[in-house]
């Protein structure tokens, strides 16, 4: 596994890991925040395509998940999934989110490269203070 994969699979899990009590709602922050700016340089109908797909390769670990794809209206583009997230245990919603965010983010990368993936993600969810402190401790 590249570093650039294994950082990004890092921090899609320290952002599931800080709110546990939250799983559903923490997940659909981090996919609008995401397919905002993913968007932005793909298209609506690009995001949704690599969802799709992301979706259909973690299925079958999670059968739970429902197979429809994004909603192209905005306010309702994570329904679906979150309906599926809240219907589990904290602990498989997080497994199941971070196994979907890590397709996706690993056929995005694939498609558009490490750097710019990382960018994209740096962008839509900020760095968190777990980041901040584990640079600073490299910088030591």
């Amino acid at each position: 596994m590249a570093n650039g994969d294994m950082l990004r699979h890092e921090q899609i899990k320290r952002h599931m890991t800080q709110h546990p009590e939250a799983v559903a709602d923490v997940s659909i922050r981090l996919w609008e925040s995401m397919a905002s700016e993913i968007i932005s340089i793909v298209g609506t109908g690009g995001f949704m395509s690599l969802y799709a797909r992301s979706l259909h390769l973690v299925r079958p670990s999670f059968s739970w998940l429902v197979a429809e794809a994004a909603s192209a209206d905005k306010s309702h583009r994570f329904a679906q999934l979150k309906t599926s997230l809240a219907g589990q245990t904290p602990e498989q919603a997080s497994a199941a989110n971070i196994m979907l965010l890590i397709t996706f983010t690993d056929i995005l990368a694939a498609l558009i490269g490490d750097p710019l993936t990382t960018s994209i993600l740096g962008t839509a969810w900020g760095n968190t203070a777990s980041d901040t402190a584990d640079k600073e401790s490299k910088n030591e």
